[in-house]
């Protein structure tokens, strides 16, 4: 009689583990979220604390004494300084915190077609001809449509190898046979083990095939990218524990009618979790874009009412943008409100705090608010920018086109702090402004304003207001 395999049940939320299934997870508390899954063989826990660059002596990161484990004191714990390896793509190295660190997992998600095969790609080349050996593991296209895409990118050269498989049994062999300094696998859904019991792409099998991977890289010291499919709401696909398990978690965002793709880091192990990079599309691949703020604001109309500049931070990095407003008579009963690129919600409370605190009235007018470009921003200090594009197209006056503003509005109307103020001032004077409104409390917080802009503090939306048209 065949011995029944051990199997344990988790939740794919929280990872907490339970010998039978339950309907609400002790752990967060949520129903409905344990599934079943083989038990992990003896061996493969323990992994993560012995990752590269942390003081482990040993790949499984256990100091045996005596047959025992013994914990160490932190001053006992030795580190080696953190070499970072270049991607030879400065937008990327910014996202991932200086470049690739060896022994770390980086999990790459994003809309289908929006280009993660081909920004790895670019990478595996720019690696290898930098001299490192790369291995990059397809398990969704073969080897001739990999060669097409390369074909289009541009010439190739070094050690770099392609291989098409889904077996992790046999993909770890190979890596350990072949010992690449960086691994592409596209994607993990398509991976499965053979012990794992269910078909690729189940919960189970992404979870058993990511804890493979991890243990690949930190007992090798070889830097893996994980292609990760997304769902219909924008999250990573498979159980929210991959995110943990992972170093790394970038998101590739962008919109198909756009040529522009902005790479955000939402985690990272080894450097900010707040950075973007931003590329272009094009016909021979991903193209780095240098200079988002000048980008952002091609094509920006002069003298037109409703168009203000204001900046917005993606980490350490000042970016100017264009916010449009359009105000005008509704033919219906109810006013219309539309908000793309900015919170809805948010345009509607600022819409209150203009009627309120600055006697403009919006109850008989449609409401239309945009940020040029297609991009997406939630950042307070936009607040300003808003307020200042309804109220000029609300009268049909302009604002200086050589002007750019940034502030919080709250809801007494008052204009408040914002971080980074004098790295925002440092990036308008560098595209040529010639004047910045923005909080009058963050005046003494830029000593020494760069030559050639004026500074002009607000302490709330109705001074704000007196300067539109100047």
């Amino acid at each position: 009689m065949a011995k029944a395999r051990a199997t344990i049940f988790f939740c794919k939320e929280c990872g907490h583990e339970s010998a039978k299934w339950m309907g609400q997870c002790p752990g967060c508390r949520a129903w409905n979220t344990f599934v079943e899954a083989p038990s992990q063989k003896a061996g493969i826990s323990g992994v993560r604390a012995g990752s590269a660059g942390r003081g482990g002596s040993t790949a499984a990161g256990r100091f045996l004494a005596a047959g025992e484990l013994r914990p160490r004191l932190l001053s006992e714990i030795e580190t080696s300084g953190e070499v970072r390896i270049s991607t030879g793509m400065e937008e990327l190295d910014r996202v991932l915190g200086g470049g690739l660190v060896g022994g770390s997992l980086v999990l790459v998600g994003g809309d289908p077609g929006i280009g993660k095969s081909t920004l790895l790609l670019q990478v595996c080349r720019n690696l290898s001809g930098d001299g490192h050996r790369i291995l990059y593991i397809s398990g969704e296209e073969s080897l001739s449509q990999i060669r097409l895409r390369a074909d289009r990118l541009g010439e190739f050269s070094g050690d770099l190898f392609f291989l098409c498989e889904t077996s992790l049994d046999l993909i770890s062999d190979v890596i350990v046979r072949e010992k690449p300094e960086a691994v592409v696998i596209d994607s993990i859904q398509t991976m499965y083990r053979e012990d794992a019991g269910s078909a690729p792409g189940s919960v189970g099998q992404v979870r058993e095939s990511t804890q493979t991977l991890l243990r690949l890289a930190k007992e090798n010291n070889i830097t893996i990218f994980i292609v990760g499919h997304v769902t219909k709401e924008g999250t990573m696909a498979g159980p929210r524990m991959l995110e943990h398990m992972v170093d790394t978690v970038l998101y590739f965002e962008g919109e198909r009618n756009v040529p522009y793709r902005i790479l955000r880091g939402v985690k990272n192990r080894f450097g900010s979790t707040n950075e973007i990079g931003v590329f272009e599309m094009r016909g021979n691949g991903l193209s780095e874009v240098a200079n988002p703020s000048e980008y952002m604001l091609s094509g920006k109309p002069e003298g037109a009412s409703g168009s203000v500049t204001a900046c917005s931070m993606e980490g350490t990095r000042p970016v100017l943008l264009e916010i449009q407003a359009l105000v005008c008579r509704t033919n219906f009963g109810m006013p219309r409100r539309t908000a793309a690129g900015t919170d809805y919600n948010r345009v509607n409370l600022l819409l209150a705090v203009l009627e309120k605190r600055a006697g403009m009235h919006f109850s008989d007018c449609d409401v239309y608010v945009n940020i040029a470009g297609g991009i997406r921003v939630n950042e307070p200090s936009l607040d300003l920018g808003i307020v200042m594009a309804l109220a000029s197209s609300h009268r049909d006056v302009p604002v200086d086109d050589q002007m750019m503003v940034f502030g919080e509005v709250g809801l007494s109307g008052e204009v408040r702090a914002v971080n980074m103020a004098e790295k925002r001032v440092q990036e308008a004077a560098k595209l040529g402004f010639t004047t910045c409104i923005l909080p009058d409390v963050c005046l003494s917080r830029i000593p020494a304003p760069p030559q050639g802009i004026r500074l002009i503090g607000v302490k709330n939306v109705r001074e704000a207001m007196d300067l539109i048209g100047r």
